[in-house]
């Protein structure tokens, strides 16, 4: 029997990435790097280079060719094309859930759809009760989205004591909540309309339907003519998160060949390369290259067989969960506290955002659910009680970076930028400890005794 041949340094190398591997595909790894984030940036903030740090992120970064420029400060860059990745990723995920996963049946749909509508038109409500006039109106959008990455990282800190099912509900819910909140970016967030930039977006858009349906499986060409729709859906005065969202949803979700194809195509090369290795001298792909090339065919074929919406989703999420939202919080959630004051804390965009998100989410959720499940529309998931949904409402409350996205679009006041920025960094911490605490005493209550 061949064995296979080892190294001197691979038990080594082995020990020290296995428990950075374990914890890259935690669920709660991003809400940790999150977190960690977050805190530098209050950390900075709040430090004697706390200008400095201001000043880096307005320096401006342009790319010129001839007389074509686009010059942008290096947050505008940040919230205008590294989170149109995070956009592409959560449109990968929406069309994923509504193709095969807890959207796609109008039955389990229902509950987290109704629910997600209950989370985002009574925090809206409440906000526009404390301003209902004025430049601090348009923040109205702010308290109605909940931030997937912190939420889900506190569920499943507590999978032992919760229902596995209570995970899906809450997961359906966010991508539900996601959906909306891009809705409402498009329609009231966009200030003008560039009809000659809109028009070219819309036929690169038609173009990238067409690959789709014309059975393009690479996933390059929907990349490559991916940068200009999104160039001029931001051109065109949309928020280029809709690109992000709109270009997710032409990525091909099946693969060049069915996975039964794959089955015949596989028994095949295996038996070449049984042979290969019976008759064979030199088992080196280096040097044999007919093994070489049978190795490589199977390769090829697996890929094939794997659809281009699921391997860029695989790839792309690492990037955005330990790259771009890190990113993006060290860009946006800095808040020098010399300048908060107390007629800061009180103030209506303050209020209106830490209530609406806090109680607003959770009257929201806990009401949609109710009149869902009441009129027999939809049904709690199994093993799901109404305490454990009334958890995850509360954790619903955490808004931080959508909450602080549409923050950027709604004001351009900067007063009225850090009374939102405090509203949501105050209310998401008080509706994780509210959610946290929930959840403990309810799974106290069911461990036996």
């Amino acid at each position: 029997m061949l064995k296979r041949p080892t190294y001197p340094l691979e038990p080594l190398f082995g020990r020290i990435l296995s428990p950075f591997e374990q914890f890259l595909r935690r669920a709660t790894a991003g809400g940790i790097v999150l977190v960690a984030a977050t805190i530098l940036t209050l950390l900075l903030s709040n430090s004697p280079w706390h200008s400095s740090y201001h000043a880096f992120w307005e320096r401006h970064l342009g790319v010129h060719w001839g007389t074509w420029v686009l010059d942008q400060s290096l947050r505008h860059w940040i919230n205008d094309g590294l989170m149109a990745i995070f956009f592409f990723v959560v449109g990968l995920e929406l069309k994923r859930e509504f193709l095969v996963g807890e959207l796609s049946s109008p039955r389990d749909a229902a509950l987290p759809i109704i629910a997600a509508c209950g989370g985002m038109i009574v925090p809206a409500l409440i906000y526009h009760q404390f301003n209902p006039v004025g430049p601090a109106l348009d923040g109205w959008g702010i308290p109605m989205a909940t931030d997937i990455a912190f939420a889900m990282g506190i569920l499943v800190l507590l999978a032992w004591r919760i229902p596995r099912n209570l995970i899906i509900f809450l997961t359906a819910l966010a991508i539900a909540d996601d959906l909306g909140a891009v809705l409402v970016i498009a329609i009231f967030y966009t200030p003008s309309l560039h009809i000659t930039a809109l028009i070219i977006a819309t036929a690169c858009l038609l173009m990238l339907i067409l690959f789709n349906q014309g059975g393009i499986r690479h996933s390059l060409p929907y990349l490559l003519l991916g940068l200009p729709f999104w160039y001029f859906v931001m051109r065109s005065g949309v928020h280029a998160a809709v690109a992000g969202i709109l270009l997710a949803f032409t990525i091909p979700a099946r693969g060049r060949i069915r996975p039964d194809e794959l089955a015949d195509s596989l028994r095949a090369r295996s038996q070449n390369l049984h042979d290969t290795i019976a008759h064979g001298q030199r088992l080196n792909p280096l040097i044999n290259d007919q093994l070489a090339g049978i190795i490589q065919s199977l390769q090829h074929s697996s890929a094939a067989a794997l659809a281009p919406q699921q391997r860029l989703e695989h790839g792309i999420q690492p990037w955005v969960t330990f790259g771009v939202l890190p990113i993006f919080a060290l860009a946006n959630a800095g808040i020098h506290f010399a300048h908060v004051s107390a007629t800061m804390l009180i103030s209506a965009v303050t209020v209106g955002t830490g209530l609406g998100l806090v109680l607003g989410k959770f009257v929201g959720i806990s009401l949609g659910s109710w009149i869902a499940v009441r009129l027999k529309v939809a049904r709690l998931p199994r093993g799901v009680r109404w305490r454990h949904l009334l958890g995850a409402a509360w954790l619903g409350g955490i808004g931080f970076t959508m909450s602080l996205f549409v923050s950027q679009l709604a004001f351009t006041d900067p007063i009225l930028r850090e009374e939102a920025k405090l509203g949501i960094l105050l209310a998401s911490l008080i509706a994780a400890i509210i959610g946290l605490i929930w959840l403990l005493w309810v799974g106290r209550k069911e461990i036996p005794k």
